[in-house]
């Protein structure tokens, strides 16, 4: 069971790095440093979006519309955070103790 808590957590810091990633990146393509033109930075643009839009899709859906402001990352941080203190205050219960 010690496993099924590690690799828990291993798949929570996963989504943490992918989302900081991601962030970063759409503000390094807004303020124009990075072109959407060249076919590296696009497939890598495609990637992440593929990987987080249907994570971010149910949360868009229940969050009120902002405008321009996206707060669907901001929320999947926190749900982040939640479970792996979760997962953390209740570690005895998968190493058997």
């Amino acid at each position: 069971m010690g496993t099924l808590y590690e690799a828990l957590q291993l798949i929570l810091q996963v989504v943490w790095f992918v989302m900081i990633v991601h962030i970063i990146m759409s503000w390094l393509i807004n303020f124009q440093v990075l072109n959407l033109r060249q076919p590296l930075v696009a497939q890598v643009w495609d990637g992440l979006n593929r990987l987080l839009e249907p994570i971010y899709q149910p949360i868009r859906n229940v969050l009120p519309n902002t405008g321009g402001l996206d707060l669907a990352p901001l929320v999947l941080f926190i749900i982040i955070i939640i479970l792996q203190r979760a997962l953390a205050n209740n570690a005895g219960f998968f190493y058997g103790m």
